[in-house]
């Protein structure tokens, strides 16, 4: 119900808004165009049409809104319809096609306009191919790029790399007790039963009549 009732007060206003414009155009047939003449130039038209309906200051405002627009997170065809539908407003911008194609190029993303910056594009139709062409090319890669990261890795290279992560400790290097040299503790002496002493050797000196 509410939509329905916002429909009708949207067609009610679109009906009172073309009456106006209506009964402005005849009235401008008969103060302007005395001969009875229809055949009006349609940017003359514009003109009259703006000047009647938009006041000048709103028009100056729309053409500020033209002069810094970009393309921000729009595709390259949103971007265009908007700059289309503001260029309107910048009668002094649009009717050089070289200038209107270099205004729509440096309001690209910044990936789209290094690539298309310092082509010299005759006119906007150039200006908006090349665009497009550059922003699928991009897609694409992106795409590419995705699937690629999320490709499952094979098994033999999982295993490479948990071989090169989780290395096995190494034991110590331990030697053989066959391999090091046994040191041999000294010989206890003990009492010669023959002097009473004790000495090294097994001939007692006192015996072998030597001093001790």
């Amino acid at each position: 119900m509410q939509m329905q009732a916002h429909t009708q007060a949207a067609l009610q206003v679109q009906l009172e808004a073309q009456e106006r414009a209506d009964v402005w155009w005849a009235s401008l047939l008969c103060t302007r165009f005395e001969d009875d003449t229809i055949e009006v130039a349609w940017d003359k038209f514009v003109r009259l049409f703006r000047a009647k309906f938009i006041p000048e200051h709103i028009q100056d405002k729309i053409e500020q809104v033209f002069l810094s627009l970009t393309q921000g997170s729009m595709t390259v065809l949103e971007y265009d319809a908007r700059f289309a539908e503001l260029s309107k407003y910048a009668p002094h911008i649009v009717t050089d096609e070289r200038r209107k194609a270099k205004k729509f190029v440096m309001g690209l993303k910044p990936s789209l306009r290094m690539r298309l910056v310092a082509l010299d594009h005759r006119s906007l139709d150039e200006a908006l191919s090349a665009a497009c062409r550059q922003e699928g090319e991009m897609e694409q890669y992106l795409e590419e790029k995705k699937a690629l990261r999320k490709r499952p890795t094979p098994m033999f290279q999982r295993q490479d790399k948990k071989k090169a992560v989780y290395q096995a400790p190494q034991r110590p290097v331990t030697t053989s007790s066959a391999q090091v040299p046994s040191q041999r503790s000294p010989g206890v002496k003990k009492e010669c039963p023959h002097c009473g002493k004790t000495h090294g050797g097994s001939e007692c000196w006192m015996i072998a009549g030597k001093c001790l």
